[in-house]
Order: structure tokens, then C-alpha cells, then sequence
């Protein structure tokens, strides 16, 4: 009888015992790891942004070797996003998965390379796709709304165009004076290292002190000289990113960093005077390219001095790279507005027929053998139809910021 009341009590038990288990499960807090790592940091209009987000996107900005205060930019950059996020889910802006995946290739193929291999990349960077795919769908979506929203407010007129040909016309050509600085993004030392170094070389106002920097710890060729550049570079000459800067510069004062290939450069105007005539508008220039293995090793630079001493012209660079393969060398002819930064800063220094070699691809393994072969003029007849896409862009842009800066203003943003 008492097994028989034993048994009858145990099946009894079982699954009440069960339940307090499963209940003490389900309120066991968090381990607190956990819990901090997924807790907001701030809100936006009640849309949380998790401290992983947070430290996501900041390994994304160290990734693609953002300098400045990464947490401030980072965090800057995810409350604008959010709320460009609720305005795009207000209008029903959706994406397709082909538009989603083009936005990723277009972004991977400024690093050379295709959207799979740079999310692998980001994997093993600790960097989620789904944080990336994230930045990519905001920024599609955001610019479809710009454009659905202020496109009919953002119409060119004939005489916009005509206005924007005049003022170029009356705008005379300067030459500058300059030094610069390369600080080294390569290695995620490097990177580290150049984030802290570059705000502070960007508030120094003294010649003396530039120079002293420069030979300190810039990676250009010209930090010997003190990262003097030592002719006069004509302003047309140089990447559109510069040129304005340079223009509202005085004699001592330094560039914000600016992000180029593996490097942060930074260029002190040392003297500024007008050339008579006009520049011209967006300039041709053809040059020549000799890719040589081994990067910055011995080997490679004795191969570039001897490329250097057995060449004249471009032309004569066929002879040094026959039989060996095609893409060895190029040969190109570009508007300077669409040649990559780094490249068109090396060309800037340089008179038809002289060469560089202090720039590198692949990852530092490969030495770029640069020789200027000739500048061009533009078209004589300015092209209308670009004019017109460059005065919408930019009055999209214009439009776009506003907009930003009315949600905003009207959100609610709570930092934790």
C-alpha cells in the first residue's frame, strides 16, 4: 500500500516539479554579458540601438579606416540612418534582393572587390554581413525617397546651365605650393596608430612643425624633404577633392584627412598665387601604368629604377613590357575628375614624360610604375546634359541634408 501511495504521489509531483523548473528557467536573468551587449545605447523615436550595433559599426568604420573619434562617428551615423529608416518605412519604400545585392557590389567594387568576397571579408573581420547589408538597404532606400520626395523640386533650367557655364568661364587658374603627408592605413596597427596621429597633425598651423611631422611619420617619398612638394602644382591639376579646400586655405593651414588607398593624406598650402587664363574644364590626362610584383621590396623598386633609366616617353614602356602579360601595362586616357585619388595626386607632381613609383596595389604587393604621357584640354563645348546631372545632384544633396536635418529636429533622441 505505501508503494502503491508513494508511486501515486511522485506521479502526481512530476509534472508540477516540471513546471517550477521550466518557470525558474524562463525568469533566470541574463548572464550580463549578454544583456549589456544587446541593451540600447540610445533611442531613437523609441527604436533602440543596441550597444552591438554600436560596436558593429564601429568595426566597420576601422574596417574601412575612418579616422576621428570612431564611437562619436559611429554613433552619429546609426541615429541619422534610423531615422532615415522610419522615414523610408512611412513611404513604403521597399527593395528587391537584385537591388540589395547590386548596392553591395557597387559598394565591395571601390575595394576591387565583387560583394561575396568582400562580405567574407567582413566575416572574418568579426564584422556581420547583416550589418553591412543593413548600411546598404538604409542608403538605397533613403536616396529612392530623396528622389521620389524632391525630384520635382530639383528640376535644371537652361538657365541654370547657362549661368553655371559663365561662372566657370570667369573663374581664373591658380597654382599652389604645397607639402603633404601620408600616414599608412595597410595593417590594423597602422590604421590604429594614424586615427589618433591624424587630428593632431590636422590642427598644426607651422611650416617648421609640418615638416618635422613629415619626416617623422609619413610613408610618402617626400617626407626626406619634409613633405615638401618642391614645384608649383597648378590647382586644375589636382583631384576635385582638394582643389576647393585648398582655395578657402591660408598659407600654414592643413587639410581635414583625407581617405586614399591603404593611406590618410594630409596637404599644408604653403603659397597660393593666380595664373593668368582660365583652367580648363575637367581636364584629360593620359598616363601609363607598368605593374611590377613584389611591392615595396628591393627587388621591385631596382626594377622600377631600371624601367626609369631605360625610358624617355610613355611609348618606350611597350618595348619594356613585351611578352610579358597584357595587363602588365595600361594605357590611360581619363578625365581627371574620374581617376582614382591617390593616383591623380602622384600625376599632379609630374611633367609629361617624368614617372613615379610610390603607390602600390593588391595589397601592397604589387609596385605601380607611373608615367605621366600628356595633359589634355576638356571639351571645348561644355556638355550640357553632365552640367545638368551634376546641378540636380547636388541640389538633391542639398535637399536631402534639409530633410535630415527636419527629422531630426522633430525626434525624439533618448541617450542611454
Amino acid at each position: 500500500m505505501q508503494n502503491l501511495i508513494g508511486r501515486n504521489f511522485w506521479s502526481r509531483m512530476i509534472p508540477v516539479l516540471l513546471a517550477v523548473v521550466l518557470v525558474a528557467l524562463a525568469l533566470a536573468p541574463v548572464p550580463a554579458r549578454a544583456q549589456g551587449l544587446f541593451s540600447p545605447v540610445v533611442t531613437v523615436n523609441d527604436d533602440a540601438i543596441t550597444r552591438y550595433e554600436l560596436q558593429q559599426r564601429m568595426a566597420l568604420l576601422k574596417f574601412l579606416r575612418t579616422p576621428g573619434d570612431l564611437r562619436k562617428e559611429a554613433l552619429d551615423r546609426l541615429i541619422d540612418e534610423r531615422l532615415q529608416a522610419q522615414a523610408t518605412r512611412r513611404a513604403g519604400i521597399t527593395l528587391s534582393e537584385d537591388e540589395i545585392r547590386d548596392g553591395v557590389d557597387e559598394f565591395a567594387q571601390r575595394l576591387d572587390l565583387d560583394g561575396e568576397a568582400f562580405l567574407r571579408r567582413l566575416k572574418r573581420e568579426g564584422i556581420a554581413p547583416e550589418t553591412f547589408r543593413d548600411f546598404v538597404v538604409t542608403g538605397l532606400a533613403w536616396r529612392e525617397l530623396v528622389r521620389a520626395r524632391f525630384l520635382p523640386k530639383a528640376t535644371i533650367t537652361d538657365a541654370d546651365i547657362d549661368r553655371e557655364i559663365q561662372f566657370a568661364a570667369t573663374r581664373g587658374s591658380a597654382r599652389v605650393l604645397i607639402s603633404e603627408i601620408f600616414l599608412p592605413t595597410n595593417t590594423p596597427k597602422n590604421a590604429e596608430i594614424t586615427r589618433e596621429l591624424a587630428p593632431k597633425i590636422a590642427r598644426l598651423r607651422s611650416i617648421e612643425e609640418f615638416s618635422d611631422a613629415a619626416r617623422r611619420f609619413s610613408a610618402g617619398a617626400s617626407r626626406e624633404d619634409g613633405g615638401r612638394v618642391k614645384d608649383w602644382v597648378m590647382l586644375e591639376d589636382l583631384p576635385s577633392l582638394i582643389r576647393p579646400v585648398l582655395l578657402t586655405m591660408r598659407p600654414g593651414e592643413v587639410t581635414e584627412p583625407i581617405e586614399i588607398p591603404n593611406a590618410v593624406a594630409l596637404f599644408q598650402l604653403r603659397a597660393i598665387e593666380e595664373v593668368p587664363g582660365k583652367p580648363p574644364a575637367d581636364p584629360v590626362v593620359d598616363y601609363a601604368v607598368y605593374h611590377i610584383t613584389g611591392g615595396r621590396n628591393q627587388t621591385a623598386i631596382e626594377r622600377a629604377q631600371q624601367v626609369r633609366d631605360a625610358v624617355d616617353t610613355c611609348d618606350d614602356l611597350y618595348g619594356i613590357a613585351k611578352d610579358q602579360p597584357p595587363e602588365v601595362l595600361e594605357r590611360i586616357k581619363q578625365r581627371l575628375s574620374r581617376i582614382p585619388t591617390d593616383v591623380a595626386l602622384e600625376l599632379a607632381k609630374l611633367d609629361p614624360n617624368e614617372s613615379s613609383a610610390n603607390l602600390t596595389s593588391a595589397g601592397g604587393q604589387t609596385l605601380l610604375f607611373l608615367m605621366l604621357c600628356a595633359r589634355l584640354p576638356g571639351e571645348e563645348e561644355p556638355d550640357r546634359e553632365a552640367i545638368r546631372r551634376r546641378l540636380q545632384s547636388a541640389r538633391l544633396a542639398q535637399f536631402a541634408d534639409s530633410y535630415l536635418d527636419e527629422l531630426r529636429a522633430d525626434a525624439t533622441i533618448l541617450k542611454r
